[in-house]
């Protein structure tokens, strides 16, 4: 226990970073606001309380093993702040397990002014002040998501620029105060657009966030990507095979990405726990060789949506939820070594 606590004294941003990425392991994102906290909860008949909210992710904390597969788990500013029942921080809990504590510190979407059906992420007033706050608390990573919808004439340039422009100078604040910066652009899978024309705005939303990230002279060596992989939109009818995503999202990273970039933590996105690792694990079967950076997952509903419904807010069922997080960290650590599988899946 001694030397796991050791290792969260980290000395630079880079150690961080790769620490981050290190021994084929992903980030666990359990850093969804209280109201999409509470939908999840509806839908499974969960009471919707802060102590519910917080049983669930001390469930989520605790699970026996989860540093075997997860380096890092992002947190939301009411988790970063709730103990176990015995009064321990759930910061501690996560250090002395040996997994780095992160946090989400945009505060959401609103209409982007003019631009009909448009969003911007909004958080920037006081970033700087917050940041200090979360490092103190023992935030080292944080996390900002930017959200990209495709219709009928969007997303527009200025949304994208927008967007791009806002995730750099959140990550120059990160960088500033010490905390390595998830850039996360996302591309939505909502609509019935092809995945060609996913492939196409994806590429025009990473190539515009690292121009911006370049005039913010943010370090990419001390940053990681968290991108969307190149899907067909959900109502698009299109079916494309699990190598062929795998495929055209290495392409268009290998088109936008810079060598210098460490890491790729890929957002899950709706899509199913097996499609994610699925398609993680084809992305790293056929790059291993060729590719300047790490892959790896970020994924959020797809490591919990399942233990959330075999919890449903009994703590009689914590056990077995507990086991499915373990399983599904570990068939996303083997998608990261591109050993995942059938075999793998029905261990649980």
């Amino acid at each position: 226990m001694e030397m796991e606590r050791k290792s969260m004294n980290f000395k630079t941003l880079t150690e961080i970073t790769q620490a981050l990425l290190a021994d084929n392991k992903g980030l666990f994102a359990m850093d969804e606001r209280n109201s999409t906290c509470n939908k999840r909860f509806a839908a499974t008949g969960i009471p919707q309380t802060e102590e519910n909210r917080r049983l669930y992710r001390e469930l989520i904390i605790k699970t026996a093993g989860l540093s075997e597969s997860i380096s890092g788990v992002i947190l939301y500013h009411e988790t970063i702040r709730q103990s176990d029942e015995a009064g321990i921080p759930f910061v501690k809990i996560i250090e002395d397990s040996g997994i780095i504590p992160g946090i989400k510190v945009d505060i959401g979407t609103e209409d982007l002014a003019g631009f009909a059906g448009e969003k911007i992420t909004e958080g920037l007033d006081g970033l700087r002040y917050r940041l200090k706050e979360y490092m103190k608390m023992g935030a080292r990573f944080a996390k900002w998501r930017a959200v990209i919808s495709i219709g009928q004439g969007t997303p527009t340039k200025n949304c994208i620029v927008s967007n791009a422009n806002a995730l750099a100078r959140y990550a120059a604040l990160c960088q500033e105060c010490g905390l390595v910066p998830i850039v996360e652009p996302e591309v939505m899978m909502l609509g019935s657009h092809s995945s060609q024309t996913c492939f196409k705005v994806t590429r025009e939303v990473i190539s515009t966030v690292f121009e911006q990230l370049y005039l913010n002279k943010i370090s990419l060596e001390d940053m990681i990507l968290k991108p969307n992989m190149i899907l067909p939109g959900q109502d698009s009818g299109e079916k494309k095979t699990t190598e062929k995503i795998a495929e055209d999202t290495i392409k268009c990273l290998m088109e936008c990405v810079p060598a210098a970039v460490p890491g790729i933590a890929f957002l899950s996105g709706g899509q199913s726990a097996q499609e994610a690792s699925s398609r993680l694990n084809a992305m790293n079967q056929i790059s291993k060789s060729n590719q300047p950076w790490k892959l790896t997952f970020s994924f959020g509903r797809a490591l919990q949506q399942t233990a959330l419904e075999i919890w449903k807010g009994d703590d009689s069922n914590k056990v077995k939820a507990q086991q499915d997080i373990y399983h599904r960290g570990k068939c996303n650590r083997g998608a990261n070594m591109g050993l995942y599988g059938i075999d793998m899946e029905m261990q649980n």
